[in-house]
């Protein structure tokens, strides 16, 4: 199996790089590389940017990206780390202009820079999902994984159920 892992930004690629003289988060690497060295998977691989921003700033014109990038790809599974706040409007577009593929998004409520982050688990039920579905559209948050049209979040926890 080969899973194509795209970073788009949100909070679980967020690092706090500075040391003195500010306290802004900014995106760095893949957290999807630090994930996957401890991990060692029984899996092939391969990570790619398509751009770093919050999701809040993600644009029609970034989501076009995004699907032209994926429909390039030889892969038919796709993971996508992306901010949670417009997870859902990423998955409804690339539902219009993907076709034949496996995507899941994931993210994470705290950095995976974080000792007590949400990324690995999250990124793990993305793994476990490429391995058990062959198309379609799922996210993966919160130790559960669904269609994209049938999961909901609850605006006050922050929790998708």
């Amino acid at each position: 199996m080969n899973i194509t892992f795209i970073q788009t930004g949100g909070t679980i690629d967020k690092d706090y790089p500075h040391t003195t003289k500010g306290w802004a988060f900014e995106f760095g690497e893949p957290a999807t590389n630090r994930i996957l060295e401890k991990l060692n998977p029984s899996f092939s691989y391969n990570i790619l940017t398509a751009f770093q921003k919050d999701s809040l700033e993600i644009t029609e014109e970034d989501r076009a990206e995004l699907a032209n990038m994926i429909n390039g790809l030889d892969c038919d599974k796709i993971v996508i780390t992306h901010g949670t706040d417009t997870m859902h409007e990423t998955a409804q577009y690339l539902s219009k202009h993907v076709k034949e593929k496996l995507i899941i998004i994931t993210g994470a409520m705290r950095p995976e820079r974080f000792t007590n982050s949400d990324a690995p688990v999250n990124i793990g039920c993305a793994i476990a999902t490429a391995n058990l579905i062959e198309s379609g559209i799922f996210i993966a948050m919160h130790g559960i994984v669904k269609p994209f049209d049938k999961i909901q979040r609850d605006m006050d926890t922050g929790k998708y159920f």
